[in-house]
C-alpha cells in the first residue's frame, strides 16, 4: 500500500530519530528522507514543527497498539477451542515478544530523547505499555483453567509481560539474548512460569 506524504514524513523521522537522535536530526533531513526538497519546507504543510512530528508518531503507535491489543486478544479466544493452555500461552508470548520488536525505533527514541518531553513518556505509558499489560491480566481471568486460581494477575502481568519487554530491549542494547537464551528457549521458560500458576489439579485442556 502506498503512504501518503504525511506516513511518510513520520515513518522516516521516526528512523533518523532512532539512529541519530531527535536533536541531531534536521527538518532538511527529514525532508530529503520522505522523498521531499530538503530545506523547501515540504514538512510544513503537514506539521507545524519536528516536535510536533515526533509527537504524532508516538500518538499513532499508541493508537496502532490499542487496535493490535484487541485483535491478538481475538485470535487467542478463537484458539481456546482448538488449542491447549501451553500453546494459547506460547502465542501470548511470542505475539508480546514481536510487539516489543516492532516497536525497537520507537525504544531507543524513548530512551535517548523523551525525557525531555513527560508528556509524550505518559502517552507511551498509557498507550503502549499499559495496553499490554492490561492485555495480561484480560486473558489471563478469561482463561477457564485458572477460573479457581487465587492469583494477583496485575502482579502477574508486571512480571510476565515485564520480562518480555526486557529480554527484546537487551537484544537491542547489548546486542545478545540475555543469558544466550534463544527466543524459543525464553517462550518455554516462560510458558513452564505461567503453567507453574494454575491451581492445584486443575484441568489443562
Amino acid at each position: 500500500m502506498t503512504r501518503s506524504t504525511r506516513e511518510r514524513i513520520i515513518d522516516e523521522a521516526l528512523r533518523l530519530f532512532a539512529e541519530r537522535g531527535y536533536a541531531a536530526t534536521s527538518v532538511a533531513e527529514i525532508e530529503a528522507a520522505s522523498g521531499l526538497s530538503p530545506g523547501a519546507g515540504g514538512l510544513y504543510r503537514h506539521f507545524k514543527s519536528k516536535y510536533e512530528v515526533l509527537a504524532a508518531a508516538i500518538h499513532e503507535h499508541a493508537a496502532r497498539t490499542r487496535s493490535q491489543v484487541a485483535v491478538s486478544l481475538a485470535e487467542l479466544d478463537e484458539l481456546e477451542s482448538r488449542t491447549d493452555l501451553e500453546g494459547r500461552l506460547a502465542h501470548l508470548c511470542r505475539s508480546g515478544l514481536a510487539k516489543v520488536r516492532e516497536e525497537s525505533e520507537l525504544t531507543r527514541v524513548f530512551f535517548r530523547d523523551l525525557s525531555q518531553f513527560p508528556e509524550l513518556v505518559a502517552v507511551v505509558q498509557e498507550g503502549l505499555l499499559q495496553p499490554m499489560f492490561d492485555a495480561i491480566v484480560s486473558w489471563f481471568k478469561t482463561q477457564p483453567e485458572y477460573s479457581q486460581a487465587d492469583v494477583d494477575w496485575t502482579g502477574v502481568a508486571v512480571v510476565l509481560g515485564g520480562s518480555v519487554v526486557h529480554y527484546r530491549l537487551f537484544q537491542e542494547t547489548v546486542g545478545t539474548s540475555p543469558g544466550h537464551a534463544e527466543k524459543e528457549q525464553f517462550v518455554a521458560g516462560w510458558v513452564r512460569l505461567a503453567m507453574g500458576l494454575l491451581p492445584a489439579h486443575a484441568p489443562v485442556s
